[in-house]
């Protein structure tokens, strides 16, 4: 299917112009969709492995927080928690992949010891404590890298979107248009040819 426009030689130098650059569009477009496919592959791998680590780390914070219950009691385990002194804080700041602006989340825990006096305290509750320290840094990383995974996936279908369809639009208009307009051309200057030859001979006899 060409573009409806005239055959003229004009046309046909702009087609041939928009077809270099719409054939050079596609080609950075491609580049990109590669990139970000392979960005998106890598973290998809990430993502699976900071989930797994996640779950496993939770599970061993509660058995040693089950633990901890059981050998300090309910109402001591409660009252140490209580006075438990952490400061956490997280910055987000943003870099960009291909365009897409992703997260880079950093959390920052302080604490404040001592929380008790050591003779209260077994050994339970500070494994606890680091347990469960371990899985909020895990479920940062995990945040970010879910947060990356989804901007650049949503960029990716994009792209591959636009390299579609410049692929089966675009560049098969413009070719068809400048193959149409070239045969129009050529067409035009044999029949004009002929009627020049045409001309020549009746002048002639």
């Amino acid at each position: 299917m060409h573009l409806n426009i005239a055959a003229t030689k004009t046309n046909l130098l702009k087609v041939k112009k928009s077809l270099a650059l719409t054939r050079e569009g596609h080609e950075l477009l491609d580049e990109k969709r590669k990139i970000l496919i392979t960005e998106l592959n890598a973290l998809v791998n990430v993502t699976d492995k900071l989930e797994k680590d996640v779950g496993l780390k939770l599970r061993e914070a509660y058995e040693v927080a089950d633990k901890t219950l059981i050998t300090m009691g309910r109402r001591n385990a409660l009252a140490l928690g209580l006075s438990t002194d952490i400061k956490s804080d997280i910055s987000i700041t943003q870099r960009r992949v291909m365009g897409v602006d992703v997260p880079a989340i950093t959390l920052t825990m302080v604490d404040n010891p001592p929380y008790q006096s050591p003779h209260d305290v077994n050994f339970y509750a500070d494994e606890t404590r680091l347990k469960f320290k371990e899985v909020l840094k895990l479920l940062a990383e995990l945040a970010e890298k879910k947060i990356a995974l989804l901007r650049i996936a949503e960029e990716a279908f994009k792209t591959i979107r636009k390299v579609n369809a410049l692929e089966k639009i675009y560049i098969p208009d413009y070719e068809d248009t400048f193959k149409y307009i070239s045969e129009r051309l050529d067409e035009g200057d044999r029949e004009s040819f002929s009627m020049l030859k045409m001309i020549k001979s009746r002048l002639r006899g």
